[in-house]
């Protein structure tokens, strides 16, 4: 939203059910921009989905919300289903009334574009190919099968319905505003407060990266250039072992942020891995930058130091969400149950 308010002259209706992860504070000033309306809803309501579209009457639809930390799926996937299927779902068929009913010009403007994951196809061994647009589906935690399901959706009501939808498949985010349960910002605060870096496993797992900026820009010209029924796989091919990524934030913080009783590094901390773990992702993008004459411009470690000195400038609101909504506390592990 930010980078469309300040880089666009697009106006935008922004829908959200404001779960725990949301925070009314990352809108900064596009908050108060009149090229700017919220609207507070479930898109797993069909009648506040129908009212939105007939109210606004958009030329294009930039479906982002759902369900997204893999840990929290573990825990319960009922809720990714609920938002990533049948809110995908109820969201399409809203799309679809509403783009029948238009003229044939307006037809042909309308876009639907649904934003997903790498993860949507499996785990890549170390000398694998990265994914591209045409590796099959193979989802492998109940966050990534929700996601995989709703890309078939948005596919199907292309291919029966005629509704003009196209899908982007991401690496992992990361930068400013970003919810602490996600690795890098929960490893930042973590370690500004002295507190152990916990790493699953050997750390070993691989990663490819985005800075939250660079994907921002992709996905405006994949909603003013996407054409119906592609693919666009968006990357920055800047792969990372999760130890790598933990050992380059303390570096990083030792400069910005230094601490009297030592390294950062020293609070790293290797703890059960998480069940079902997969071991690598990583995106060629050749296809994207061709077709949306776009590329990352931020390095790893460019994005790595502006987020970092983002979470020790912005504390007040971290500590907010540390002290109200998420402590840090270890997610996804759930029991398992032997049948016999």
């Amino acid at each position: 939203m930010r980078h469309v308010i300040r880089h666009t002259t697009h106006e935008i209706i922004n829908v959200d059910c404001m779960t725990y992860a949301a925070s009314s504070e990352a809108l900064e000033d596009s908050a108060t921009n009149r090229r700017y309306r919220s609207e507070r809803h479930d898109i797993t309501d069909p009648a506040a989905m129908a009212r939105l579209f007939a109210h606004y009457q958009p030329d294009a639809v930039m479906h982002l919300a759902a369900e997204s930390h893999v840990d929290r799926s573990i825990d319960g996937p009922d809720t990714f289903v609920r938002t990533n299927v049948m809110g995908t779902s109820v969201l399409l068929d809203a799309a679809r009334h509403y783009w029948q009913a238009l003229d044939r010009a307006a037809q042909a403007r309308f876009r639907f574009h649904h934003i997903s994951t790498d993860e949507v196809f499996g785990a890549l061994g170390a000398q694998d190919a990265p994914f591209t647009e045409t590796t099959p589906y193979d989802p492998r935690s109940p966050y990534s099968a929700s996601k995989a399901a709703s890309d078939h959706m948005v596919r199907a009501w292309h291919h029966t319905y005629g509704l003009p939808t196209f899908v982007t498949n991401t690496t992992n985010n990361y930068g400013i505003w970003h919810f602490p349960e996600k690795l890098i910002p929960l490893m930042i605060i973590n370690a500004v407060e002295g507190k152990p870096l916990p790493v699953y496993g050997a750390g070993q797992n691989i990663r490819d990266w985005l800075f939250v900026e660079d994907h921002a820009e992709a996905l405006v010209l994949a909603v003013e250039q996407g054409r119906p029924g592609e693919t666009y796989a968006i990357g920055a091919r800047q792969e990372r072992t999760n130890m790598e990524v933990v050992q380059a934030l303390c570096a990083i913080l030792d400069e910005l942020h230094p601490d009297p009783t030592g390294p950062h590094a020293r609070l790293i901390h290797h703890v059960q891995d998480r069940p079902g773990h997969d071991f690598r992702y990583a995106i060629d993008p050749s296809h994207a930058e061709n077709m949306l004459g776009w590329r990352a411009r931020h390095s790893f470690e460019q994005g790595l130091r502006k987020t970092i000195q983002w979470y020790l400038d912005n504390a007040a609101w971290w500590r907010g969400l540390r002290a109200q909504r998420y402590a840090g506390q270890r997610l996804g592990r759930a029991p398992i149950m032997e049948v016999t």
